[in-house]
Formats: structure tokens, sequence, C-alpha cells
């Protein structure tokens, strides 16, 4: 398989945050990526799990064992691991919820695990309009990354501020809110990455109006893969 990555690409690496995590900001990071939009014209997508608020395909495994491998060096430096994770899951996503349909806990920033060895590889395919990602930080703790240790404060912070302030309107998360700070915001561009370990709290930032269509020519497309060795 031909070289996925972009040797020109742009890599900068940025500590966000009281924490000062890392989250590594990739510009013109694939090769080909008319390629990868093509593949994903072509993909059958569904409903893969209760949160993610739109449709998802599987990306080839093949596709998504060599972008880890490529990029391993890079991870394993960053985030010092002595080995990079395998691929546990990637997919092609397109968010289309309407703001009105969300359920309460996709109105909320949220981890997507709670290991610190579980990483996360967003690659936007679609153009600024259809919105970035942005972190944030527990008021109530002070928490910008949740793991098990963390977990049961965390929880019990947010019921009690859910139980003060009330569930958070029907509306994707933008800024800060009486229980979150924004910590950062990136803006999606085409063909850009974020790499971050997935137990930082995020959530994609929605535009007010994008119209999330559930077509990957013209929607929020992207490719969201997940380092992590399960066993």
């Amino acid at each position: 398989m031909p070289a996925l990555l972009n040797p020109g690409a742009t890599i900068r690496v940025l500590r966000q945050g009281t924490e000062h995590e890392p989250v590594i900001v990739i510009d013109d990071m694939l090769a080909a990526p008319e390629r990868w939009r093509n593949l994903a014209a072509q993909a059958h997508y569904g409903k893969i799990g209760p949160h993610y608020p739109g449709i998802r395909a599987l990306v080839p495994a093949a596709a998504a064992l060599s972008m880890r491998d490529e990029l391993s060096a890079l991870i394993g430096d960053v985030f010092d691991f002595a080995v990079v994770p395998p691929v546990f899951e990637c997919f092609f996503s397109i968010v289309t919820t309407p703001p009105h349909a969300l359920a309460p806990i996709q109105r909320l920033p949220h981890v997507d695990g709670l290991e610190r060895e579980r990483v996360a590889i967003l690659i936007y395919l679609s153009g600024a309009e259809q919105g970035g990602t942005a972190f944030y930080r527990q008021r109530a703790t002070g928490f910008e990354t949740i793991d098990r240790e963390r977990f049961p404060r965390f929880e019990a912070a947010l019921k009690a501020g859910v139980a003060e302030h009330g569930l958070p309107p029907a509306s994707y998360i933008a800024g800060d809110t009486p229980l979150y700070e924004q910590v950062a915001a990136y803006e999606a561009r085409p063909n850009r990455a974020l790499i971050y370990r997935s137990c930082l709290l995020h959530c994609a930032h929605i535009p007010p109006g994008a119209p999330l269509p559930a077509d990957p020519h013209t929607g929020r497309l992207s490719i969201n893969s997940f380092l992590f060795a399960s066993g």
C-alpha cells in the first residue's frame, strides 16, 4: 500500500489547559484526501453505538492499520508510549442529529474511554462551516481528563450540577456553560487531523444552523480512529 500520509504535512504539538495535555494538530495530513473521500462515498452507513450523534461506516482495516503504523513514531514520542497501541476501531463518521433531537448526554462534553493509553485520531474531511472540536474542563472538579480514579468524583459533580442548573438546552455545546469551561477549540479544515488522549473531555463544536446532511459529499465527514490494546 502506498504511503497514506503527506510528507509535507505541518505538525504542531500543543499543550492545553491546566493539565497541559498534548494535542497533535496536523494540517494537510493525508497524501491523497480525495481517495479517502471517494472511499467514504462508497461506504455503507448506519448507527454504531448509542452516543455518537450521527452515522458511521467502517474504514477498511488495512487502511486504518497503515495510518496507525505511519503515525506510530510521532504518537509514541508525544504520548511517551514504549509500544503504540493497535487500532481498536476506525470509522467514517457523519454528524446528522439536529440540535432539538440530541439526547441529554449528547449535549455535554464526553470522553471516549477512561484509559490514558487510549488515543483518538480525528481527521476532518469537510470544512470549517461544518464545525470543529472543542475541549472542556469540569468546573466543579477542575478535571480536564477523566480516568477510572476520577470518574466517581466526575459523575457525582455532574449529577449535582444538573440538579442545580438543570439539563443543558437541546443544542450542541459551544463555549462556557454553568458546568463546563472551554479549554481549547480547533477549527475544522479539510485534511486537518487532531490526535489526543481519549480521556480528554471534548465535544464536536457544531455551528448553529449547520444543516448536517447524511451525505458524505456535503455532510460533516470525518475519520475517527481509536488506538487501544483492549486485551
